[in-house]
């Protein structure tokens, strides 16, 4: 089938709306940053992205940092989950092991925190021990 120029395939389309999610992470709002995680959270739960998180990994690394560290609840727990999946998507490689070096301080740092909510710690632990489990190079 030959697609009009200028028109979009429905691949496309997923890649502009994963990026405008990805763009909301660093919104001021709580509110769009969690709507942006709860889309994330939904596509990488989905859909097999490692060809596309593989170029955006270190952004989309660095704006769940500043939702693990900055958010409250919700958001971090958003977070947390969003974090272990793409540590799925990357795998075991050395991608995945980077993405998961990178956040462990910050979320050995959330699930220790006792001002911090439940449910935040909850999902850092779990992305804690999914990440290790996966993407940790060193058996220790």
């Amino acid at each position: 089938g030959g697609e009009a120029a200028g028109e979009q395939g429905p691949e496309e389309e997923v890649e502009d709306r994963l990026k405008e999610h990805m763009d909301s992470l660093l919104d001021k709002s709580a509110k769009t940053r969690q709507l942006a995680l709860q889309s994330l959270r939904l596509a990488f739960s989905s859909k097999t992205l490692s060809e596309f998180l593989l170029e955006r990994r270190l952004t989309l690394t660095d704006s769940l940092e500043k939702c693990l560290k900055k958010g409250k609840g919700e958001e971090q727990a958003l977070a947390g989950t969003v974090l272990t999946l793409l540590c799925l998507q990357m795998g075991s490689g050395p991608e995945g092991e980077e993405v998961f070096r990178s956040l462990k301080p910050l979320l050995v740092s959330v699930l220790t925190d006792s001002t911090a909510s439940p449910g935040a710690r909850q999902s850092c632990a779990t992305a804690l021990g999914m990440c290790c489990y996966i993407a940790a190079a060193d058996l220790e």
